[in-house]
Order: C-alpha cells, then sequence, then structure tokens
C-alpha cells in the first residue's frame, strides 16, 4: 500500500536545543510528517471517520513542539512518533522530519536537522 497522509513545512518557534543560546534565543523548527495510512476506505465512503484527521495530528504535534524545552530533535520526533502511532491505530508507519535552518553553529546551509521512521505495530 502507497497511501499517505502528510503535515509539510509547520514551523514553530521554540527553545529546543543542547546549546544555551538555543534555549536562551530559541529558533524555528520545521517539522514535516507523513503517515501510511489505507485511505481507500474514506475514498469510497467521504467520511472523515474513515481517515486520520489532520487537523488533529497538527495539535498533537504543536503541543508537543510547543511543550518544555528539551536538548535534541530525536527526542522530540521520538514523542511525535510515539504519540501519532499510538493514539491512531489506522496509522501503519509515521516518518517525522525536523529540520532546524538557523542553528547556532557555523556555516552555510539550507538547514541541518533529522528524519526518524517508526512503525505502528
Amino acid at each position: 500500500m502507497h497511501d499517505t497522509i502528510f503535515l509539510n513545512g509547520m514551523k514553530f518557534y521554540c527553545y529546543h536545543g543542547a546549546l544555551p543560546a538555543e534555549n536562551e534565543i530559541g529558533q524555528i523548527f520545521i517539522v514535516d510528517v507523513t503517515m501510511k495510512v489505507d485511505l481507500s476506505i474514506a475514498g469510497k465512503t467521504d467520511q472523515v471517520t474513515d481517515t486520520v484527521h489532520y487537523g488533529e495530528i497538527y495539535d498533537e504535534i504543536k503541543a508537543i513542539m510547543e511543550s518544555k524545552p528539551v536538548n535534541l530533535v530525536e527526542h522530540l520526533a521520538e514523542r511525535i512518533a510515539k504519540r501519532i502511532n499510538s493514539h491512531y491505530n489506522r496509522v501503519m508507519e509515521t516518518k517525522v522530519r525536523i529540520t532546524k535552518e538557523n542553528p547556532p553553529i557555523p556555516g552555510h546551509y539550507n538547514g541541518v536537522g533529522i528524519e526518524i521512521v517508526r512503525e505502528n505495530f
């Protein structure tokens, strides 16, 4: 199955990071989430109850991103994937990508970050 629901380019101003400057100044985090979901039933019924409501998913992600600061984006990604996989049984797999556009490290780049993929068992 190749059906997906995605939320791309969600931006949150947060204070996560291992460096003191990140905790004091904060920065924009860009979050992309892709979920493998069987969308065939929703495609036939036209009912939101037969899919995963991406407005609810956004609220879940926002709550995690805007919660108490943590050191690692890896930790945030794990929390997001775990929340989605444990609360939405239609989701078979969740991919979470978190990007920092301007971390306090020297160099020229479009962003740095991580991506994880977690299956829902």
